[in-house]
C-alpha cells in the first residue's frame, strides 16, 4: 500500500474494538518515530507506552473519558522537553559522536553554535520548541501506523497538568504533547468509519508560485 493510499484508508477511529496490535507492529511505529527528523538532530521528545488498564482508565478520567484510550491495545503519549539545557544538547551530540566516531573537537563548534542559540529561550519557548518537533515525530507514526493498517486516534483533548503529574514527568524534565491510541476499529459501533473522507480539494489547499 501507498502512504496517500494509508492515508486514505486510516481516519480519527472513534471506536475500537479492544483487539491486541503485534509488538513487532508497534516497535515499527515507535521507530518511525525515533527516526523523524527534527530540528537540528535534538529528537527533544519521549514517547511513552502504556498497556496497564488502570493507569489506562485513570489517564482517561483526565481525557474527557475517550473511550479509545481504554479500548486500545497500546497507548503512545508523546511528552516533549520541558527545556533546553547545555546539559541535554550536549549528551544528544555527545551520543551522536560516539556513534559515528567522532571526537568532541570535531563537533565542538557546531554544538556550541547550538547551545547558544537555545541557551537565550525561557522554559515555555523552549518547550513550545520541542513540542513542534514531537509533532513531526507524532505525524510519521500516525502514517506508519496507517501503512500497517493499525487504527489510530490523534488526541490533544486531555488535562497536560494532570497528566503531567500523573506519569511523574516533572521529575524527567518532559510534559505531554499529544496522545495517540493505536488499535483496531470497531467496524459495527464506530459512527465515523464509513463516512466519506473529506478535505480540502488539491486546487484550493495548494498554493503555487511560478
Amino acid at each position: 500500500m501507498s502512504t496517500i493510499d494509508a492515508l486514505k484508508w486510516r481516519y480519527a477511529t472513534k471506536k475500537m474494538n479492544g483487539e491486541k496490535v503485534s509488538q513487532d507492529k508497534v516497535d515499527q511505529i515507535l521507530n518511525a518515530a525515533r527516526l523523524a527528523p527534527t530540528c537540528a538532530g535534538l529528537q527533544p521528545f519521549k514517547v511513552i507506552v502504556v498497556t496497564d488498564p488502570e493507569l489506562k482508565e485513570k489517564i482517561k478520567a483526565v481525557a474527557y473519558g475517550q473511550q479509545q484510550i481504554t479500548d486500545c491495545s497500546h497507548l503512545l503519549i508523546f511528552a516533549a522537553w520541558d527545556n533546553y539545557t547545555e546539559e541535554k544538547i550536549k549528551n544528544v551530540y555527545a551520543h551522536a559522536n560516539r556513534e559515528r566516531g567522532q571526537s568532541e573537537a570535531e563537533t565542538a563548534d557546531f554544538v556550541n553554535k547550538i547551545v547558544s542559540s537555545f541557551a537565550g529561550k525561557t522554559p515555555e519557548e523552549s518547550f513550545q520548541h520541542a513540542a513542534r518537533q514531537a509533532y513531526i515525530g507524532f505525524g510519521v507514526a500516525i502514517t506508519e501506523a496507517a501503512l500497517l493498517k493499525v487504527d489510530a486516534t490523534p488526541m490533544e483533548g486531555f488535562e497536560p497538568e494532570k497528566l503531567d503529574e500523573l506519569l511523574g514527568l516533572k521529575a524527567l524534565g518532559l510534559r505531554t504533547t499529544t496522545l495517540l491510541p493505536l488499535g483496531y476499529r470497531d467496524t459495527t459501533g464506530d459512527w465515523l468509519v464509513n463516512l466519506k473522507k473529506v478535505r480540502t480539494p488539491f486546487e484550493d489547499f495548494a498554493i503555487e508560485y511560478n
